[in-house]
C-alpha cells in the first residue's frame, strides 16, 4: 500500500471515523433490543463494501490487520476465563458431550459441501463452519440473561472449551492441506503443528505463575502493554509454526491467572470490542451482496439443520449430565449461535471456493439472530419456579 498525502489521509480518517461511529450506533441499537451486534456489523460491511450502497475506500491492509488483532483478542479474553486445572477437568469429564457435538454438527456442513460439488477440502471447511458455536456471542447471551450461575451453564462452557480445543487441532491440519503440500511433508507439518499445540498447552499449564508475574505491575499502562505485547508475540510465533494465531492467544489467556487476569480483562476489553467489530465489518466488506443472494436458500436450510443439531446435542448431553428437559433445551438453544470462528474458517477457503464466503456470512447472519432469540425462549424459567423463588 503506497503512501498517502495529507488530503488522502484526511479522507481516510474521515471514513474510518464515520465507520467507527456507525459501529457504535449499531452496538447501541443491538444493546437496546438485547441481540448480538455481530449480524449488524456484517450487514454494515455488506452495505459499505464492494457492490454495496456506499463503498468505502480506506486502506484494506489497515483494516485487515485490525481485524486479525480482533480475532486474537477475542480468543485471548476467552482463555482468561479458564485455568489449567479447569481445562484438564473439562477434557476428562466432557469428552462424550464434545464428541456428540462434533458428530452432529460437523456432518451437515460436510455433506452440504459435497452435495454442492465443492472441493472436498472446502466441504471439510464448511463442516467446521456449521460445527463451531460462537463463544463471544454465547458469553454475551449468558451475561445478558443473567444465567452465569444456572445449573446448565457449566455444561455449556464445557462444550465451548472442547470446541475451541478441537479448533487447535483442526486449524493446523486444514492449513497444511490448503497449502497443497505433498503427503509426507504435509504429515510432518501436521505433526509439527500438533506437537506445537501440545507444547504450548503444557507451557500454559505449568508457567502460569511466571507469566502472571511478568504481566503484573501496579501501573495499568505496564499491564496493558505487557499483556498485549505477549499476546501478539505468542500469536505470531504460533502462526509461524503453522498453528492458529487465535489458539496461541487462547493459551496465553489460560496462562494468566489470579487477580491479574481480571485486571487484564478489564484493560483489554475495550480494545477487543473495537477490533472484533472491525473484524466482522471487514469480512462483510469483502463480500458483494449480489453474491449473497444466491446463497440465502442454502444458508437458511443449513441454519435450520444447525438449530436442530445443536438442540439435539444439548438435549442428549444435558440429560446425560442429569439436567431436566428445560435445562437441556437451554443448553442446545444457547449453543445455536455461530459467529467469529465460522467466519474465520470460511475465510480460509475463499480463494479455493468463492461461494463459501457468502454462504458462511448468510449462515452466521441467520443464526446470530436466531440464537439469542431461542436462548431467551427455550431457556426461560417456568412461571411456577419464578413464583416460588419470589415467594
Amino acid at each position: 500500500m503506497g503512501s498517502h498525502g495529507p488530503a488522502d489521509m484526511s479522507l481516510v480518517f474521515i471514513e474510518l471515523g464515520l465507520a467507527v461511529i456507525g459501529l457504535a450506533i449499531l452496538a447501541r441499537f443491538a444493546s437496546r433490543i438485547g441481540f448480538s451486534a455481530i449480524p449488524l456489523y456484517l450487514l454494515a460491511g455488506l452495505a459499505f463494501g464492494n457492490g454495496g450502497i456506499a463503498p468505502l475506500r480506506f486502506g484494506a491492509d489497515f483494516v485487515h490487520v485490525g481485524a486479525e488483532v480482533g480475532v486474537v483478542l477475542l480468543l485471548f479474553m476467552l482463555g482468561l476465563e479458564y485455568t489449567g486445572a479447569r481445562l484438564i477437568t473439562t477434557l476428562k469429564t466432557g469428552h462424550a458431550a464434545g464428541f456428540a457435538d462434533l458428530l452432529l454438527n460437523f456432518a451437515p456442513g460436510l455433506v452440504a459441501g459435497l452435495l454442492l460439488r465443492m472441493h472436498p477440502l472446502v466441504a471439510v471447511l464448511l463442516g467446521g463452519v456449521t460445527y463451531i458455536s460462537s463463544s463471544g456471542v454465547i458469553a454475551k447471551i449468558l451475561s445478558e440473561l443473567r444465567r452465569m450461575d444456572n445449573p446448565e451453564t457449566p455444561l455449556i462452557v464445557t462444550i465451548l472449551v472442547l470446541e475451541d480445543l478441537a479448533m487447535a487441532l483442526y486449524l493446523p491440519v486444514v492449513g497444511v492441506l490448503l497449502r497443497g503440500q505433498e503427503l509426507w511433508s504435509g504429515l510432518l507439518s501436521v505433526g509439527a503443528a500438533l506437537a506445537t499445540v501440545a507444547i504450548v498447552l503444557l507451557l500454559a499449564l505449568h508457567l502460569t505463575r511466571r507469566v502472571s508475574k511478568f504481566v503484573a505491575h501496579q501501573s495499568d499502562e505496564v499491564v496493558l502493554l505487557s499483556t498485549l505485547g505477549l499476546v501478539l508475540l505468542v500469536s505470531g510465533i504460533a502462526q509461524r509454526l503453522q498453528v492458529s494465531a487465535a489458539i496461541g492467544a487462547f493459551l496465553v489467556g489460560v496462562a494468566i491467572s489470579g487477580p491479574i487476569a481480571h485486571r487484564a480483562e478489564k484493560l483489554l476489553s475495550p480494545l477487543r470490542d473495537l477490533f472484533a467489530a472491525t473484524f466482522f465489518l471487514f469480512f462483510g466488506l469483502q463480500i458483494d451482496p449480489k453474491d449473497l443472494l444466491p446463497m440465502l436458500g442454502i444458508a437458511a436450510a443449513l441454519a435450520i439443520l444447525g438449530v436442530i443439531s445443536k438442540v439435539v446435542t444439548g438435549l442428549w448431553a444435558g440429560r446425560r449430565e442429569g439436567l431436566d428437559r428445560r435445562q437441556s433445551l437451554s443448553v442446545g438453544a444457547t449453543l445455536v449461535s455461530r459467529g467469529e470462528f465460522s467466519i474465520v474458517i470460511a475465510g480460509l477457503g475463499t480463494s479455493l471456493e468463492p461461494r463459501i464466503g457468502p454462504l458462511a456470512a448468510a449462515y452466521v447472519l441467520i443464526l446470530a439472530v436466531l440464537g439469542p432469540l431461542l436462548a431467551r425462549t427455550l431457556g426461560r424459567q417456568p412461571k411456577a419456579t419464578v413464583a416460588e423463588m419470589t415467594a
